[in-house]
């Protein structure tokens, strides 16, 4: 019988760390090593280049495999290193399916790179299954979803997107960064491969970069290791290290913060200087049934609306505990600017459009006295 969600997170499945190290060091060693030697003609430890493995990064990358229920895990330099790499499955005049809401980086890399290299991506709001399939074409090879989407909290019916394309030859790609697989395994909701950047949650502490692939098939997960290896973009024996430690806490950071970040939701949902409130959590969410469905849990991301400008700029500048930060998942709280930030390079007629405006704040709820991020909250928006 395979180990629990919470022993997985220390130790993994695949004993990676047996193979590697025979010192039975508690924690895996950093093999800061370039290159392996060999015993003889033919003979490889298992290792020859870093690039193509190392031991650091073998064991993280087997962690996070067990947790996802993977075929197989990469380990990325960050997390749009996972994503690009993840775009190379894609010849020119594939069509894929994106969300409508994703991370600016993300959508940067459809518009500005693939579309470069003849990939059509189309938009559509993956939270309308019934959207979603009328874009669908006799070249459409991928989906692209983030559930919940950053910075909206749009809920994708994983589960019925893969059964309305199952057998049409068209990949179902799902960003699973903001839940992680301690909340929701795509893969065993039908999903093809499952993306994090473990600069996030994973890592868990704002202090390293890192980018995850995990496939549900040997066949998909070696063509993605042929491409990593080729193109080179690995993540480092050190950073593999910060992450595994990280992700040892993972539980209960995850507990800690969806905790938090339910108090502040009735918190904001009730000042007057704030307009809306989006969290997957809130039963009056539009997915919330979905996500119940679908997940162990909402997470720790909130977005909202304040009434003004000013109030926006005055929450930003008087916040003291929270910092006023591009990124999200550590341990500590981050207010991010989203238009003038995360997605900054999208138009601004279609960020407003789409909502994302000067008054509008996303929150990642860290693990801080509840009492402590009550009080600065409220001093901040006065």
């Amino acid at each position: 019988m395979g180990y629990a969600f919470s022993t997985r997170c220390l130790y993994g499945n695949a004993n990676v760390q047996e193979k590697a190290d025979k010192t039975k060091a508690l924690t895996m060693p950093i093999y800061q090593t370039a290159t392996f030697a060999h015993n003889g003609v033919g003979k490889s430890t298992g290792y020859d280049y870093t690039r193509s493995q190392n031991p650091t990064r073998e064991y993280v990358e087997d962690v996070v495999n067990s947790l996802e229920g993977g075929c197989g895990a990469l380990a990325l330099a960050t997390g749009m290193a996972a994503i690009t790499v993840t775009l190379e499955l894609f010849k020119p005049g594939d069509h894929i399916i994106a969300g409508s809401d994703l991370y600016g980086g993300t959508t940067r890399s459809f518009e500005q790179i693939n579309m470069k290299n003849g990939i059509i991506v189309e938009h559509v709001d993956t939270d309308d299954v019934n959207k979603v399939e009328a874009a669908i074409k006799d070249n459409t090879r991928g989906i692209f979803i983030e559930t919940p989407s950053n910075p909206l909290m749009r809920v994708t019916d994983v589960r019925k997107l893969c059964e309305m394309i199952n057998g049409r030859n068209i990949l179902l790609i799902a960003d699973n960064t903001f839940l992680t697989p301690y909340y929701m395994r795509p893969l065993e909701l039908g999903a093809d491969i499952v993306i994090h950047s473990g600069t996030k949650y994973l890592g868990g502490h704002n202090d390293t970069e890192a980018g995850f692939i995990v496939a549900g098939s040997k066949d998909v997960f070696e063509r993605l290791r042929f491409i990593m290896n080729t193109t080179g973009p690995v993540l480092s024996p050190f950073d593999s290290f910060l992450v595994a430690r990280g992700i040892k806490t993972l539980p209960l950071r995850m507990d800690k913060a969806q905790e938090n970040a339910f108090e502040l939701v009735k918190l904001l949902k009730a000042h007057p200087k704030v307009k809306a409130v989006n969290f997957v959590g809130d039963p009056s969410h539009p997915g919330y049934e979905i996500s119940k469905s679908q997940t162990n849990g909402f997470g720790a991301m909130i977005s909202f609306w304040v009434d003004t400008n000013k109030t926006l700029v005055d929450f930003l500048e008087k916040i003291k505990v929270i910092k006023f930060a591009e990124s999200l998942g550590g341990v500590e709280s981050l207010a991010t600017y989203p238009a003038m930030q995360t997605h900054h390079a999208i138009p601004e007629h279609i960020r407003t459009a789409m909502g994302i405006d000067d008054t509008f704040i996303r929150l990642s709820v860290g693990i801080e006295d509840i009492d402590d991020l009550k009080e600065d909250v409220l001093q901040a928006l006065g």
